[in-house]
C-alpha cells in the first residue's frame, strides 16, 4: 500500500487490535456525508436528486464527529454533496484530526482556493481532488468547463503550501487504457500528488447516466491494459496490490462492505454508500441488523457489475494483512514507488 508509514503502522496497529478481540466486523474507514448539496451536477452521481429540503440541511459538527468516533476507524474520507458547501466543515476536520483520524477531505475544488484558509497541512489531513480525466473528458464527466484548470490550480496551491494531495478518479466505459494512462501520467509526473486513488464506476441507481458503467469483464479488460508496461509500479497509487490485481480479474474477492461504512445525514446507510436498503442509527445496528451474506455479486442483482473500492479494497487489505507474503510485497511495492518520486 501507497500510504504514509505513520498511517500504515496505525492501519496495521488497528487490525491487530481488532484481531485480538476477535472480532469479525469493523470499520476500517468511514465514509462521512456532513451535506448532499453540490456545487456540481455530475452524470455519474445522483446524491443532489435529494429533495430541495435535504440539500438545504447540513450536519452538526458533534454529530459528524461522534460518528467516525462510534466506529472506532481510524480513516475517514469526508464527502457528499461537496463538503467544502459546509460552513463548519473545518471544525469537522479539526476535530478529527485531533483525535488523529487520518482525514481525506473529498472535493470538486471549485471552493478549494477559497477555503484553504480555513485548515492546516498536518500528517493526518489529506485533500481528495477528484479528477475523472484531462480537461476534456474531466469537465464533460462534471458537466462544467473551467472545472479541471480550476482544480490543477488548486491542487497545485495546496502543493506550494504543504498540504498533502490526493486524487481520485473514477473510470466509465468511455474510457480507454489510454485515457486512463494520461490522466495518471500527468497526475503523477506532472503535478506530482502525493497518491491516487482509481475506481471503476459503478452502476448507482439515481444517477442521471446510465449508460456508461462498466461490466466486470470490461473493469478487468480496461486496467489490465492501462496497467502493463510497469504503470502499477510507477504510479503512486493509494490501494493495495491486491486490489489491483483484483481490478486486473488475476484475484476475486467477496465484498466486506462493512468495513467502509457510510453515514450521512439519514444515519448509517445499508449497506454501504451506493445502494440504499434503509437506514440505522448505530454502527453497532449497521452490523447486526444488516444480512451481509446476501449482498455481493452473484447474491444480490444489483451488485452484479460492482468492483467499487468500497466493498472489495476492504477485503484486499485484511487479506493483505493476513499474508506475510502479501504484507511484504506491498511494503516492498511502498518503498519502490516512493523512491521514483
Amino acid at each position: 500500500m501507497a500510504m504514509p508509514l505513520r498511517q500504515s503502522i496505525k492501519v496495521a496497529t488497528y487490525l491487530f487490535e481488532q484481531k485480538l478481540k476477535r472480532r469479525d466486523k469493523f470499520a476500517l474507514l468511514v465514509e462521512l456525508e456532513p451535506l448532499f448539496a453540490c456545487n456540481l451536477k455530475c452524470e455519474g452521481c445522483g446524491k443532489i436528486q435529494h429533495p430541495a429540503g435535504v440539500l438545504k440541511q447540513r450536519m452538526p459538527v458533534a454529530q459528524a464527529v461522534g460518528a467516525v468516533l462510534e466506529s472506532g476507524a481510524p480513516m475517514v474520507s469526508i464527502a457528499g454533496g461537496e463538503p467544502l458547501m459546509h460552513p463548519q466543515i473545518d471544525e469537522i476536520v479539526r476535530q478529527l484530526v485531533a483525535k488523529k483520524k487520518f482525514v481525506f477531505l473529498c472535493t470538486n475544488a471549485l471552493l478549494m482556493r477559497k477555503k484553504m484558509d480555513k485548515f492546516k497541512p498536518s500528517p493526518y489531513f489529506a485533500w481528495a481532488v477528484h479528477i475523472d480525466g484531462l480537461r476534456e473528458r474531466h469537465d464533460a464527466s462534471v458537466a462544467k468547463e473551467g472545472t479541471f484548470d480550476e482544480a490543477v490550480e488548486a491542487i497545485k496551491e495546496a502543493k506550494r503550501r504543504g498540504f498533502r494531495v490526493t486524487t481520485n478518479s473514477t473510470f466509465f466505459n468511455t474510457d480507454t487504457p489510454q485515457t486512463i494512462v494520461e490522466v495518471l501520467n500527468y497526475l503523477n509526473d506532472d503535478l506530482q500528488v502525493d497518491e491516487m486513488m482509481l475506481s471503476p464506476a459503478y452502476a448507482y441507481e439515481k444517477a442521471p447516466d446510465q449508460e456508461h458503467f462498466l461490466g466486470v469483464q470490461q473493469t478487468r479488460e480496461l486496467f489490465k491494459k492501462a496497467f502493463a508496461g510497469g504503470n502499477r509500479r510507477r504510479w503512486r497509487l493509494n490501494q493495495s496490490p491486491l486490489f489491483l490485481d483484483f481490478l486486473e480479474g488475476k484475484v476475486d474477492f467477496p465484498c466486506t462492505a462493512w468495513a467502509i461504512p457510510s453515514y450521512s445525514l439519514f444515519g448509517w446507510q445499508k449497506p454501504c454508500y451506493l445502494m440504499s436498503d434503509g437506514y440505522v442509527a448505530t454502527y453497532k445496528q449497521l452490523l447486526e441488523e444488516t444480512d451481509w451474506d446476501q449482498y455481493g455479486r452473484g447474491k444480490d442483482p444489483r451488485c452484479a457489475n460492482c468492483m467499487a473500492h468500497c466493498g472489495y479494497e476492504p477485503t484486499a487489505v485484511l487479506a493483505t494483512m493476513g499474508s506475510l507474503k502479501e504484507s511484504l510485497r506491498a511494503a516492498r511495492e511502498t518503498m519502490t514507488t516512493g523512491k521514483q518520486r
